[in-house]
Parts: C-alpha cells; structure tokens; sequence
C-alpha cells in the first residue's frame, strides 16, 4: 500500500474519531485506541482509561473538533505516524477551552484497524508563527 493510500486512511480514522469527541461517546472514542493509549500534554500523561473516565462522567466534553491543515503521515511497516492541527473546543471541570494544537499520533495496525498507541498535543504559539510567516 503506498503512503497516499494509508495517509488517506488515517486521515479517515482521524475525522471518525473527531466525530466520536464532538458526541462525546467513550464507547466510540475509545475504540479508536489500543488498551494501553496514552496522551501526552503540557498537563502530563493520562491513560485511556483515565481519559475516557472524564468523557463518561460529563467532566470533559467537545462541542467542536476538527483536523485544520494538511496531515503529515509517515508509515514504518504496520506503524505509522501523523502530525496534524488540530482546533477544538472542550469543556472541562465548567470551563469552556478553545483549542489550536499540534497533535502527533502514533497508530498501529491490528487485525486490518489502525489504532492509535499515543497522542501528543502542543498548543499553537500563535505569535512564533505569525512572527516568522510559518505554515502549519
């Protein structure tokens, strides 16, 4: 399969998984995870089972979430890795936060499913970007 192929299919997963957040549906977000997923934030890392646990309780929510810009995907055999802007708007412990991040996801492939192994998000410095014309 070549890179355009699975850069569309995890392009694909990414949006399904957008929608699952903006539903607020653990069920579905998590089943776009492995067991053992993990996010890395400036707030630290938290495991699936964590993160999840906010979405079910109503503690964190999406009202938007959306892939901004063109992905990065680079495939090693059954992983592959993208980078993407990501804008979203979530809701958590009664305060509303509107989001531009950097996320890298790392994704395997098991029984023909990419599942994503780790997420990593970095927030936007938006003025570096401006200040130096970058296109993310």
């Amino acid at each position: 399969m070549d890179n355009s192929t699975i850069k569309q299919e995890l392009i694909d997963v990414g949006a399904q998984w957008a929608k699952a957040m903006v539903a607020n549906d653990a069920v579905r977000i998590g089943s776009f995870m492995t067991d053992d997923w993990v996010i890395v934030s400036e707030r630290g890392i938290s495991t699936k089972t964590q993160f999840l646990s906010f979405v079910e309780s109503g503690a964190l929510t999406h009202s938007a979430f959306e892939m901004a810009g063109d992905a990065r995907v680079e495939q090693y055999g059954d992983t592959a890795v993208m980078t993407i802007r990501v804008a979203n708007t979530a809701h958590f412990g009664g305060q509303q936060f509107d989001a531009d991040e950097l996320a890298s996801d790392v994704f395997v492939k098991r029984d023909g499913k990419w599942l994503c192994v780790l997420s990593h998000i970095t927030a936007v410095d938006r003025n570096f970007i401006k200040e130096r014309e970058c296109k993310i």
